[in-house]
């Protein structure tokens, strides 16, 4: 399938790979693994051909098709989404009319004993072959299926790609790749712009489709239900495992063991070398042993251990102020757009100390729910806030709102007040923000350190009503389980929105299903959740 033999890529005078090799086998599901900045998405963009590397190549057969998904894309405005995401049969159209044009040549030459006319009839017949060995007859059926496992209504298909926001058009392209069944597929983060049942519905798609696929991804679940190797990129080199991603991580902290074992033998014997050089360098019967060792430390190659993440989020919410016993009441509450309803007559109550996750589809309510308690948008029916509550609120688009021009030190300190003032340093230093890092512009930061400055700005007065719309979107998985046990540890009530499974599990005890027009509780866990609803949908 690919190849890839010595690539090496340099930039800017870094060399972010040296000497990588390795091969994409037929079927092969991999992940590509490494810490922020280690080349991942970069060596993504090689096998996908958008990115040349500084030496080496990456082969494949002449027939074998890649398809790539970016994590950030332009789509074209000019086509709906059913005629979009017929494009992935394009290249079908091209060789059917390829095949008619020559059958015409065929029909109008006279020359049916010259050499190019035979070689035409066997251009022809392998084309031909080649077409309608692939079934086209299902097409407009096999679209349908991918747009609708991906989130998509029917009454979407008709609609203008131009509509939808960024999030929706990857999942257009998405299904244009899967519809290509390519025989290798390249996927950045693409569960980013998924809600869990169409996650569940890719996972699905991947575990049974006979393509290879090589994916980025920060969702454990995900990757943890498809992958069966794990390709690891750290400092300039691959480490390449047969084992799905939990595995990895227990045979990679092994290998660390080993490597450092390994290193501090080294240096001890390297010490011990120093020392009897150091000893006997002016002694005349031991010159040749002294020699000798010298020579050993010339030749020496260092043992190199892998680096190791030492950087870690130290999050902890205050201690919470206390609320009533019910901080949010729904009555009856119902919300319509353009005469479209999203959800009506919604009931609940949410007791101190709960914790419970809004779910479903994107699009049947969920952040409006949030705004309406937020009282941001006008809604029917009553929300009643209880006693003394004071909400933190983390919305999908928070990280965008920060002001680029400020430092993230002057982000803090313009809205911090108190003795907090004081500590607004190590509160920085906490995220990962320390030393020269709290002087970077806002315009410069990931979208993972943003979501961190976010943060920061939630823990600078006392809460008891948590609210986070995804706030996992740009964490990478270590940061991830630092946020879950921070949220965990909280003493207060928590809502929260996000399609990450492992996230949501062990953390939230009750689920509000938000779907066909209506809010559904559920007392229960997310995989309990799930288990149900996937009961539901086979029943």
């Amino acid at each position: 399938m690919l190849s890839v033999d010595g690539l090496t890529v340099e930039f800017g005078g870094t060399t972010l790979f040296k000497d990588v090799s390795f091969v994409i086998n037929p079927k092969d599901r991999i992940a590509l693994m490494g810490k922020n900045g280690a080349g991942k998405s970069t060596l993504l963009k090689i096998l996908a051909g958008v990115r040349q590397p500084t030496s080496g190549r990456v082969s494949a057969p002449k027939d074998c098709t890649v398809c790539y998904l970016p994590q950030h894309m332009m789509t074209e405005d000019v086509r709906t989404v059913f005629e979009e995401a017929s494009q992935a049969f394009a290249h079908l159209r091209e060789m059917e009319a390829e095949i008619d044009a020559m059958n015409n040549e065929l029909a109008t030459r006279t020359d049916y004993e010259s050499d190019s006319y035979m070689a035409l009839i066997d251009r022809v017949a392998a084309a031909s072959e080649k077409f309608y060995a692939i079934d086209m007859t299902h097409f407009e059926e096999d679209v349908e299926k991918a747009l609708l496992g991906l989130g998509f209504k029917r009454e979407d298909f008709n609609r203008p790609t131009a509509e939808f926001s960024g999030g929706w058009r990857m999942r257009i392209e998405l299904a244009k790749l899967l519809l290509q069944n390519p025989d290798v597929l390249l996927l950045d983060e693409p569960t980013n712009h998924l809600d869990i049942e169409s996650i569940g519905w890719l996972e699905d798609f991947i575990v049974n489709s006979p393509m290879a696929v090589v994916v980025i991804s920060h969702d454990r679940r995900f990757i943890d239900n498809i992958t069966t190797r794990t390709i690891e990129v750290t400092l300039g080199r691959i480490y390449d495992y047969k084992a799905r991603y939990s595995h990895y991580l227990e045979l990679r902290k092994e290998r660390r063991q080993q490597q450092q074992k390994q290193y501090d033998d080294q240096q001890k014997q390297i010490a011990e070398a120093k020392e009897f050089i150091e000893r006997f360098k002016g002694t005349y019967s031991k010159t040749y042993q002294v020699q000798s060792k010298v020579k050993w430390l010339e030749k020496l190659e260092i043992v190199e251990v892998d680096e190791e993440d030492t950087s870690a989020l130290r999050l902890k919410f205050p201690p919470c102020p206390r609320s009533g016993s019910y901080p949010v009441t729904s009555e009856g509450v119902g919300k319509s757009y353009d005469g479209k309803t999203v959800f009506s007559n919604a009931s609940f109550i949410i007791s101190r100390g709960d914790k419970v996750a809004f779910a479903g589809r994107n699009g049947e309510g969920k952040s409006t729910m949030i705004k309406a308690i937020m009282r941001e948008i006008e809604h029917d029916g009553t929300i009643t806030l209880g006693h003394n509550v004071k909400i933190g609120y983390f919305a999908q688009n928070s990280a965008s709102l920060l002001d680029e021009n400020l430092t993230v030190f002057q982000t803090i300190d313009d809205i911090a007040v108190g003795d907090v003032r004081l500590k607004i340093r190590d509160l920085l230093g906490a995220f990962m923000f320390g030393g020269e890092e709290n002087q970077k512009k806002v315009k410069v930061l990931s979208g993972g350190e943003r979501v961190r400055l976010c943060m920061i700005k939630l823990l600078l007065e006392p809460i008891n009503l948590l609210i986070l719309d995804e706030p996992t979107n740009h964490l990478d998985l270590k940061t991830k389980d630092i946020l879950k046990q921070a949220l965990r540890d909280f003493d207060g009530t928590l809502i929260v929105v996000s399609h990450d499974r492992d996230f949501l599990d062990g953390l939230v005890e009750k689920v509000y299903e938000f779907g066909d027009g209506r809010v559904r509780e559920h007392l229960c866990g997310i995989n309990e959740f799930l288990e149900k609803k996937k009961s539901e949908q086979q029943s």
